[in-house]
């Protein structure tokens, strides 16, 4: 029996469809993959019958959750590096077309979306999601960093915002995702079907009539906390901060960033840092060389075992505290 390929790429009337088709990875990527995005948005760049493009996820459960980072830390322990450098370049070039694609790229993003799902969604012109959606760049509990551009994206969020999503890995709902500006339109998950159908038949122009209108941020509230906090200038002083503040907020905020790799958190603070005066070709440059370092710091393997493989959420983190990162550990990671 063959399998049934976990990208189906077709021509639907106006569009040229995209759907990730492995549901029970929540459609996670993996090389072969992105090769076949990469494959069809050539195909159709030039093609006149093909107005936009579409791209959604199988099984009704993920958009995509990101990349396969279980098998990336396989190849990383085994010493493939030339297999880990082919899935990061290989990706970030995808992420480098959506962004640049003549045509409007339209993601359809129901159930799970983070990290590489973010990747294949946020450069295009239109992300569309469902209320119970849930978005992420969740990397600091692996031990890697918010990529697939995202050091470029996370700091154009407003305020402090994007430092926040990238230090504590915190989940946004679909409402909150537009609010955020990491997704464009509301549209109701009963509604998703007819959509995508309207927009083959009629183009873009369609997903005006099903565009719901937004509740409040959940996180109008806690907005002011987060730049003042997540805008400092420090690790330690966004650690200095929330621990200023009495609310629950920052207690869960700060209990999150003590939860994840600590090297982490201050790599990617500096990640994101520089990211905010880079574009995004240069960010996705940037990040491409850093992969191939904290990929070899032991805590990327520790944090996969703990999160995806082993799954016994109990890492053990070296060194195991913020304050006791090395800041020229951290400088040499980063050069």
């Amino acid at each position: 029996m063959t399998d049934e390929p976990t990208v189906l790429a077709s021509i639907d009337g106006r569009i040229g469809r995209i759907t990730l088709n492995r549901p029970k990875a929540l459609n996670a990527l993996d090389l072969d993959m992105i090769r076949g995005m990469q494959r069809a948005l050539d195909a159709w760049r030039d093609v006149p019958d093909v107005h936009a493009v579409v791209i959604d996820g199988a099984g009704g459960r993920a958009f995509c959750a990101g990349g396969d980072i279980r098998a990336i830390r396989a190849q990383a322990v085994a010493g493939e590096t030339a297999l880990v450098e082919a899935f990061f370049a290989e990706e970030y070039t995808l992420n480098a077309c959506i962004a640049t694609y003549p045509k409007p790229y339209v993601a359809l993003i129901d159930g799970v979306c983070m990290g590489g799902g973010i990747g294949v969604s946020v450069y295009g012109q239109m992300r569309i999601t469902t209320p119970d959606s849930l978005f992420a760049m969740p990397e600091t509990a692996i031990a890697l960093f918010p990529d697939v551009g995202a050091t470029y994206m996370l700091p154009r969020l407003p305020g402090a915002l994007g430092m926040y999503l990238a230090l504590t890995g915190a989940r946004l709902k679909g409402a909150d995702a537009v609010h955020a500006g990491i997704a464009t339109h509301l549209v109701a998950k009963s509604d998703m079907p007819a959509l995508s159908a309207a927009i083959a038949r009629d183009g873009v122009a369609a997903v005006a009539g099903f565009a719901q209108a937004l509740p409040p941020f959940s996180l109008a509230a806690q907005r002011a906390a987060i730049d003042h906090c997540f805008g400092a200038d420090s690790v330690a002083d966004i650690i200095a901060r929330l621990q200023a503040d009495p609310s629950d907020w920052a207690k869960e905020s700060l209990g999150a960033m003590r939860g994840v790799s600590p090297s982490s958190v201050v790599w990617s603070f500096a990640a994101v840092k520089r990211g905010a005066a880079l574009n995004l070709d240069a960010a996705l440059a940037a990040e491409l060389k850093l992969t191939r370092t904290t990929t070899q710091h032991p805590d990327f393997a520790e944090g996969v075992r703990a999160v995806l493989v082993d799954k016994d959420r109990n890492p053990k983190w070296s060194p195991a505290r913020i304050e006791d990162v090395d800041p020229a550990v951290i400088a040499a990671i980063l050069a």
